[in-house]
């Protein structure tokens, strides 16, 4: 990961932490995950939103109006627009991305799930999907969430990223390791 990158991480981690704790005490951790989903959908489609939320051009007082005003017409939990609007104040709403994903992960170890990301060269059936499920959740002692994606440069097989654990059984991973043993013989 670049430093950049770890550094928004961070950022984001430091700010889901107070807002989970924060929510968990009011107990309204539901409020919160609906925040994050609608926060979530609206950042996908509104590239207007991308933009007030990483342009330098935009001031901290505009940020912060146009940020409260958002929060308020979506409804947002109130500790969601607080975070938000201290966010707007100290020029750190381009680490929203990072910090939605962050609730979301601790909004799931909270219900004691985890989430697996799985690459495979086709679709993987239901049938195919709730099988891998049980095998994942078998051995991490967690129920397990599939976020699955398509990518037909695999060939075949798949790669399963649970945790810090990644299994890769691609096709592609196999043919790149048999050139580099291929190429230590010649």
């Amino acid at each position: 990961m670049s430093e950049p990158a770890s550094i928004s991480v961070g950022i984001a981690a430091r700010y889901a932490s107070a807002i989970f704790e924060i929510a968990k005490e009011d107990s309204n951790l539901e409020g919160l995950e609906s925040g994050v989903d609608d926060l979530s959908s609206a950042l996908a489609e509104s590239e207007d939103l991308r933009t007030l939320i990483s342009s330098p051009m935009i001031s901290r007082e505009e940020q912060g109006a146009a940020i409260t005003a958002i929060a308020d017409k979506m409804e947002l939990a109130s500790v969601l627009r607080k975070g938000l609007a201290l966010m707007a104040q100290k020029r750190r709403l381009f680490v929203l991305p990072q910090l939605l994903a962050a609730l979301r992960d601790k909004l799931a170890e909270h219900r004691g799930e985890v989430t697996a990301v799985v690459t495979s060269a086709t679709a993987l059936t239901d049938a195919q999907s709730e099988k891998l499920a049980a095998m994942l959740r078998e051995s991490a002692g967690k129920d397990v969430t599939l976020k699955t994606t398509v990518d037909e440069s695999l060939i075949g097989g798949m790669i399963v990223k649970l945790g810090s654990t990644m299994i890769d059984t691609s096709i592609k991973s196999k043919l790149a390791s048999l050139q580099n043993a291929m190429k230590e013989v010649g």
